[in-house]
Formats: structure tokens, sequence, C-alpha cells
């Protein structure tokens, strides 16, 4: 009777041990601008649910992604692993039949490492990590899939001008399925409450990329109203867009409270790179630059971690972190093994955000586009910057976070150090294994010699 009471004891140890492991809910907007939520202090397009989801966590000042482009920066999140290190380092084109331009086969992702130690896992939104039935999320460790492969999509109806790629069909774990009459935001953020809604009896991990705000912009009618103010066109249809995606993260945010999941779901939140130009609608404000660049601008942007059962409500974290820990700490906490193969480049950050660990989480973070046309080091609060052949700049960030007063003529060790550090990295990486498409279409191939 002992033996048998102890064995029901040990049992429910070990399925509470279960039951801790905390869900991951990674959130990306895409081309969402710095100043364009109100945890950073923006005024302009009020996003409540996004507000709420910071509050109840960490934001992180110094939040980074590891490219100012859409698709590396996704392939450095779901590697945990700088993507420069194998070649993805532009944005691929659409392009169902050509078997190089993706996130190499040879990458183990995140959602992989996580089936391995039990979990459920999910995607939902945009891939934009390469089009052959290989590189498809449902071939890369995701057992319930909806969304689409390329780099956008219509949000409702036509846009003039559209890509091709953003009318190819959404898909369902695998299978073309018709679009929905409902705006795509919405769409998505009921998708990602259903999953969770699915999911209750083990722990899980959604990937939820919304291409919201992202061009083309179209908001619904009503939505844009709400904007009338604002008189540019395109920076109204923008904020309208914003707010749509507010909205849909409430609802994924309630159907983690209605099913009792909030607690022990460890959320990110972030865009996948900073925001466009304002002629396209973003707002960057204090940053100096926008999407595409390597000042502040192109790479920090608007990142919260939320753990009720862990992190502290309503603090924040100065400190440089970046989405390359995503991965990192999802295994730490799945108990996953890390892979021996090869180095992640993410840390776990939640010692660091739990005052735990001391110290930077990073020593350096690095950047890298078009291999080699521009360079960015930060390393505490120096930053330094290489654009092509022109001058090393050196910024202080602590003092200077609009990057606007160059300090390098007068601070010339810290511009070596930098620079031998960017050396060193720079020397573990490869060339891009493709190149961003032209205007929609796939580069030129070059002719065979």
């Amino acid at each position: 009777m002992r033996l048998a009471l102890l064995l029901t004891l040990l049992a429910a140890a070990l399925c509470g041990a279960e039951q801790r492991r905390p869900n991951i809910l990674v959130i990306v907007s895409d081309d969402q601008g710095y100043a364009d939520v109100g945890f950073n202090g923006g005024k302009v397009v009020p996003t409540p649910n996004l507000d709420a989801l910071a509050a109840s966590g960490v934001r992180c000042t110094s939040g980074y992604v590891t490219h100012p482009f859409c698709s590396p920066t996704r392939a450095g999140l779901l590697t945990g692993r700088y993507q420069q290190r194998f070649g993805h380092e532009n944005n691929p084109a659409y392009d169902p039949t050509n078997a190089q331009a993706g996130l190499p086969l040879s990458e183990k992702l995140l959602p992989q490492f996580l089936r391995e130690a039990g979990y459920r896992t999910g995607w939902i939104g945009k891939w934009h990590l390469g089009a052959t039935p290989a590189h498809a999320p449902w071939n890369r460790g995701f057992e319930q899939t909806y969304g689409f492969i390329g780099g956008g999509h219509l949000f409702s109806g036509w846009a003039i001008n559209a890509q091709k790629e953003y009318n190819v069909p959404l898909t369902r774990d695998g299978q073309a399925t018709p679009d929905v009459p409902a705006h795509l935001t919405e769409t998505l953020g009921r998708e990602a409450a259903a999953f969770i809604r699915r999911n209750t009896g083990a722990p899980w991990m959604l990937y939820l990329a919304f291409n919201a705000p992202h061009t083309p912009h179209q908001p619904t009618a009503e939505r844009e109203q709400k904007f009338a103010a604002i008189a540019d066109p395109v920076r109204r249809k923008c904020l309208a867009q914003i707010s749509l995606l507010d909205d849909a993260v409430g609802t994924v945010t309630q159907a983690l409270a209605a099913s009792d999941q909030t607690r022990d779901t460890l959320v990110f939140f972030f865009s996948d790179n900073g925001g466009t130009p304002p002629s396209l609608g973003a707002d960057n404000t204090p940053l100096r630059g926008n999407k595409g660049m390597v000042y502040e601008g192109g790479i920090r942007v608007p990142f919260v971690i939320s753990w009720p059962a862990q992190l502290k409500a309503g603090s924040s974290y100065d400190r440089p972190v970046s989405s390359l820990d995503v991965a990192a700490t999802a295994l730490a906490l799945a108990g996953a093994p890390l892979p021996s193969e090869r180095k992640l480049d993410g840390v776990n950050l939640i010692p660091f955000l739990k005052d735990e660990a001391s110290g930077l989480p990073h020593a350096n973070l690095f950047w890298r586009t078009g291999g080699g046309q521009s360079y960015a080091v930060r390393a505490g609060d120096w930053k330094l910057v290489r654009n092509g052949k022109q001058p090393d700049e050196l910024y202080d960030l602590a003092k200077d976070i609009a990057e606007a007063k160059d300090l390098a003529a007068s601070r010339p060790e810290v511009v070596a150090r930098l620079a031998a550090d960017l050396a060193a990295w720079d020397k573990e990486l490869v060339a891009p294994l493709f190149q961003s498409p032209k205007g929609g279409k796939a580069p030129a191939k070059k002719p065979k010699k």
C-alpha cells in the first residue's frame, strides 16, 4: 500500500513538472515602427492589447533583431544562430522550384527540437523562408500550420501593383485553402486563438507571424475611418493596419486567459525589422534610419517578453537582447538538449530578466547585410557602423540613441576594438546563398560558362 502511494505521488510530481514547462508563444509583426506602439511612447495609434502585454511582463528597451530585412531575421529567430553563418542573408524570391532560395535544410529549427522534447508546434501567418515543399513549415517541424509561404499576402480582395507572390493561396496543414472573407489580420488572430484552445493537454510552441503592418496597406474602411484626422493617406492606412494588429493580439491573449494558460505561457513580441521610411507609413522616432539600414531604426524594435509565472509585471530591461535569444530561452525551459554539432548565438534570457545573472547577456551583437554592404556591432553602449567604403562611425547609445554625434575621430581606440571584434566575427560567416529579388521578380541567373 505504501509503495503504491509513493508511486502515485511520484507520478503526480512528474506530471506537475511536465505542466510547469511553459508554452512558448512568439508573435512577430512586420515592418512596425519603433514608435508605433503605446508602450514605446507612441501617441498616434492606440495599442491597448500590446500595451497590456508589455505591462504583464518585461519591456526590453534595447531589443534587437538580427537583420533589417524580413526573411534573414526569421531565419535567425528559428535557428538561434546568426543567419549569415549559413548564407541566409537576403530575402528569397518566391520560387517553388528554387531549392537554394530558402533557409538551408542543413539547419535544424526550434520547432524540431521542441517536438522532440514533447511540445506541440504550430505556425500561423507569414513564412518567407523558402517556397519549395522541402522548405515549407510543415516539413520543418511545425505540426499545425496555417498561412502563406511567400513574403506577403493580400489582406483582403485585391491591390494595385501587388506582387505576384501576394496572390498565392493560403495553406492549412500543407494544403491550399480558400481565403476567408474576413480581414487577414483578424483571421490570423482567430487561427492562433483556435490553436491555443485545441492544445491544452501538453506544452506547445506557436510561431504567430503577422504580415501587418507591411504593405500593401489594406485596412478595413471602418478602421481607416477611425484615423480620418491623419491627412497622409499612407500613414493613415498604416495606422489602421496597426490597430487591426493590436486587436488580433487581443484575440490571442483573450484565448490564453479563457483557457487558463496565461500564467504558464512565455510570450515574445517584436517586429521583424525596423519600420519603413515615413513615405511608407512608419514612425521610428527617436531612432535614426529605417528598414534596410543598420542604424538603430532598422534593427532596434518594439520588444516584449511576458511570463506571469516567473517574470515581474510592469518591469523593463535596458541591456541589449536579441531575437536570437528566443531559441536558446525556449530550449532551456523545455529541457531540450542544445545542439552539439553547432553553437547557438542566443542565450537563455530568463536568469537575466529575473536578476539571477549579472552582466550583459551578450558581449557583442553583430549585423551584416548583403554579404558585406553594411556592418554594425554593439558592445555595451558603444556601437560601430560601417556603410560600404565610408569611414567607420561610432556612437554612444547611452547618450545618443538617435546616432546623431559620430565619435569615431575622438575615440579611435574604441573604433579599433570594435572593428577587430567585427573582423573576427566576419571570418566565421559564409557568402550569401541567394540574392534578394528585384521588383518582386527572381534575380536573373548567371549564365553558365
